[in-house]
């Protein structure tokens, strides 16, 4: 959704603007794809009285083509994750994975960016290399680009050698890999050998890390370098993952899904899966959601609403609690409208005007059961087809062929 508004911005007002330093209540004022310092004279006023309004999401780890995969059937935890791999190179004969692997690469990339819009994740980490897709107008989600990758440690059938693909990276560019994902010996002597191999620094991000024991952490830490966690994937893979506590005050975790695969539905899930195993408390979840791997991933202007920060925002009701708990204990269907770039993507109905006054068309549709709005552009039938609980409300098929363009 990258081209511009119908009108030149938009106020939000009465809303409770929360980010993890703060909570004010304040008129937000949208221009064109930012937030603006302030209000304009003739911009609409969405009244917003009785909402609280979040920054996006950022989602620090995710496959976004995988989506769509049917995970390999549970056989007990695996001691590390190539292990993993080894099992499902012969899932990769099932008819079910066949035809989903069969998709066209820009449908499925679509699906798992649509499946994180749908949560109020606008921006999101992609572990695999770049495709022209993700620049393309429409496509549902912002992706980090200019970063480097290798895959993992031990594993090179796919990726970029590790040392080779660290060397060739900026030190002000985030340079990620998946480390330590595993509980056997072999996950757990990774970061030794990552940084035998010259490649721990302020701008390694590291995936995962349920093998990482206490003098790993301090390491990770005293480098400067991050680890973006994903509980829900380490548990159903390993029967395990990493005590996050002294990564989080020390200000180096994230927050991912990793891909349905292995992992959560989607970045609301993982985080009420974290305050249900009581891994880490509800208020300390936003900002590993927000300035956390906006910070970690090197993107300025992600994660935030301060005046000149991209325009991505969640709106949910004010429900009278606590200001930063509100948001990770929702589901998707639960969220009153998400927005990127300045204009509503996904709302509840009652929001129709907001998407008239942004000249944004939409389809009806239903979210987990729940009647939406959701931008036209957004409603690729193939893409639909992919995400459970998400369904087109059209008279036939040849109408929502219409309106998706």
């Amino acid at each position: 959704m990258e081209h511009a508004t119908a009108t030149t911005g938009f106020d939000l007002c009465g809303a409770s603007v929360v980010s993890p330093a703060r909570t004010t209540r304040t008129r937000l004022c949208i221009r064109g794809a930012h937030v603006a310092a302030f209000p304009g004279t003739r911009a609409p006023r969405i009244d917003l009285h009785g909402h609280q309004v979040f920054p996006g999401l950022v989602n620090a780890h995710d496959h976004l083509h995988v989506n769509a995969v049917p995970p390999l059937p549970q056989r007990g935890p695996f001691g590390n994750s190539y292990q993993w791999m080894e099992a499902f190179k012969a899932h990769f004969a099932e008819p079910a994975v066949a035809a989903a692997l069969a998709l066209p690469v820009e449908v499925r990339l679509r699906h798992g960016a649509l499946k994180n819009l749908l949560a109020g994740t606008t921006c999101v980490a992609h572990h695999d290399p770049w495709h022209g897709a993700f620049a393309a107008p429409g496509f549902p989600v912002a992706v980090l680009r200019d970063f480097g990758w290798s895959y993992a440690p031990g594993w090179n059938e796919y990726g970029p050698d590790p040392r080779r693909s660290f060397l060739a990276t900026p030190p002000d560019r985030p340079w990620i890999i998946h480390l330590a994902e595993g509980t056997d010996e072999v996950a757990r002597g990774e970061l030794s050998a990552l940084d035998a191999l010259g490649c721990l620094a302020a701008n390694s991000v590291l995936v995962h890390g349920v093998g990482l024991g206490p003098g790993d952490v301090a390491r990770v830490i005293e480098r400067d370098a991050a680890v973006v966690w994903c509980p829900a994937s380490n548990h159903a893979l390993l029967g395990a993952t990493l005590d996050p506590r002294r990564l989080h005050e020390a200000g180096r975790l994230a927050l991912g899904t990793d891909s349905r695969l292995t992992g959560s539905r989607d970045l609301l899930d993982e985080m009420r899966g974290v305050i249900l195993r009581d891994e880490l408390a509800a208020g300390q979840l936003l900002e590993l959601v927000t300035t956390a791997p906006a910070r970690i991933l090197r993107m300025p202007g992600r994660g935030s609403l301060d005046a000149g920060a991209q325009a991505d925002l969640v709106v949910v009701r004010d429900t009278g609690g606590a200001a930063g708990h509100a948001l990770p204990g929702l589901r998707r269907s639960e969220l009153r409208a998400v927005v990127r770039n300045g204009l509503p993507c996904i709302a509840d109905p009652d929001l129709a005007a907001w998407f008239q006054l942004a000249g944004v068309d939409t389809v009806a549709v239903t979210l987990d059961g729940a009647p939406k709005l959701l931008a036209a552009s957004l409603a690729d039938p193939a893409v639909i087809a992919l995400e459970p609980g998400l369904e087109a409300i059209v008279e036939d098929a040849s109408t929502l062929r219409t309106v998706a363009g």
